[in-house]
C-alpha cells in the first residue's frame, strides 16, 4: 500500500494523525511526518483517514501500482527514498 499526502493542501487538522497514528504523525505544529508504505495491517487505519481528512490531502494507491512515480506520483512519497523512510514536509501557514 503506497500513500501521496498533498502537502500544499494538507493544513494540519492531524485527523489521520489520530486515526492511523502508526502511519502519521505531527511533528510540532506545522509539518506531518507519515510512512509512504505503510504496512498492509494498517489498510483499515488508513482508509479511514483517507476519508477523514477534511481537505483530501491524502491519497492511497491501487495495489500493483509499483510503476506510481514513473506515472506522475510524485511528491513527498517518492522523495522519501527507501521503503519505511517517513517523508516529512512543513504546512504552509502552519496548523490551524
Amino acid at each position: 500500500m503506497r500513500l501521496v499526502v498533498d502537502l500544499n493542501r494538507c493544513q494540519g487538522y492531524a485527523q489521520c494523525a489520530f486515526l492511523a497514528p502508526d502511519v502519521f504523525a505531527m511533528h510540532g505544529d506545522e509539518s506531518l511526518l507519515y510512512d509512504p508504505e505503510a504496512a498492509a495491517e494498517q489498510r483499515e487505519n488508513v482508509a479511514r483517514a483517507v476519508a477523514a481528512c477534511p481537505v483530501g490531502a491524502i491519497l492511497l494507491e491501487a495495489e500493483g501500482a509499483e510503476d506510481a512515480d514513473d506515472a506522475g506520483a510524485a511528491g513527498a512519497a517518492g522523495a522519501a527514498g527507501a521503503a519505511g523512510e517517513l517523508a516529512a514536509a512543513a504546512i504552509p501557514g502552519g496548523a490551524p
